[in-house]
């Protein structure tokens, strides 16, 4: 998550980040892996610095990238 040491974003984006953290997550078979956390996070942290805003469009991104990123 180096990439984002320093990102800044404004407390309204921070909610609607989590939101779709914890959305996605919810989708996750449990136990859910750190790893699969981390990958969600990094896209969510990704998309917003992009632009994006909607909290379901950002939980989509973040599960459709986890499924197609190569398993470690």
């Amino acid at each position: 998550m180096d990439n984002f040491a320093n990102a800044s974003f404004a407390p309204e984006l921070i909610a609607v980040m989590q939101d779709a953290l914890k959305g996605a997550v919810s989708t996750l078979p449990h136990p859910v892996s750190s790893s699969h956390i981390k990958s969600i996070a990094e896209t969510i942290l990704r998309s917003a610095s992009e632009g994006e805003r909607d909290p379901k469009a950002l939980q989509t991104m973040a599960l459709l990238e986890l499924q197609i990123s190569p398993r470690k």
